[in-house]
């Protein structure tokens, strides 16, 4: 396997930690979090829930101010932002991918999709040429052209996560973070969205950082970090990638590690 991380990495988060007081007592869920991400990589956090896996994808979306420690972006101090820069800077260079797909339900897919071009203000007929012309290659490249004119009601599952895909690579982002993104799809539904995402992101060369519980959704990935309490306490480097035929990985290496380590 190439070594993604030798160059200089896409993501750095240091020594991160972040508290919610709205318990009590107040609970700590990231404690001194450090990690890496190259360019080009597919990593995996995962580990039960509560760990503080979806809190640290937050946070390195610059959806969630950490306590302390920083969250650096293609070279961009996140949370050193103020909200307009900050929020124009997910806008352009960070694609969300959640586990409700959080589709409008007022739009089409084709809609969707074009939604972060369209938020960018390309209100000019050659901007809305360009809009058109990406939201058609991505819909053709996710077999999603027949659905361009459907609401989220009017397609599955499955169809939907595709769409959300879709929309999260819209804007070219430099860096895709996918929550649990199989969370509500059956196991076969879940593969072929899991292969869509490692096929599209290698394809076009994309950091992607993606949170789980699932050993066998984790396997997609380059590398999995195995989070315990809010802190790290495993690296594990995967020898595979999805084949060219869609076929899944081989999790049994990763859940025979994961026993050793009692999650």
């Amino acid at each position: 396997m190439t070594d993604r991380t030798a160059s200089t990495p896409l993501v750095t988060v240091s020594d991160l930690h972040k508290t919610f007081h709205i318990s009590r007592p107040p609970r700590e869920v990231l404690r001194g979090v450090s990690l890496t991400v190259g360019r080009g990589e597919f990593v995996a956090v995962m580990g039960p829930s509560g760990c503080g896996k979806s809190t640290l994808l937050h946070a390195i979306g610059g959806l969630e101010p950490p306590d302390r420690g920083t969250v650096a972006v293609d070279g961009q101090d996140l949370h050193s932002l103020d909200d307009e820069r900050l929020s124009a800077f997910r806008r352009d260079r960070i694609g969300f991918v959640f586990q409700r797909f959080n589709l409008i339900s007022s739009l089409t897919a084709a809609e969707n999709i074009a939604l972060p071009l369209r938020l960018r203000g390309r209100a000019s007929r050659p901007g809305r040429t360009a809009v058109m012309e990406r939201v058609s290659a991505l819909m053709d490249s996710l077999s999603l052209h027949r659905l361009q004119g459907h609401g989220p009601e009017e397609t599955s599952g499955g169809e939907q996560q595709r769409v959300a895909i879709a929309r999260a690579l819209a804007a070219n982002p430099v860096l895709i973070l996918a929550d649990e993104p199989t969370g509500n799809l059956d196991w076969s539904t879940g593969h072929e969205v899991m292969w869509l995402i490692s096929k599209l992101c290698r394809s076009e060369g994309r950091s992607t950082v993606l949170v789980t519980h699932d050993a066998r959704i984790a396997a997609y990935a380059d590398r999995v970090l195995v989070m315990k309490d809010g802190t790290l306490v495993e690296e594990v480097v995967l020898d595979h990638r999805a084949d060219t035929e869609g076929r899944p990985p081989v999790a049994g290496p990763l859940i025979a590690r994961l026993a050793d380590l009692e999650l």
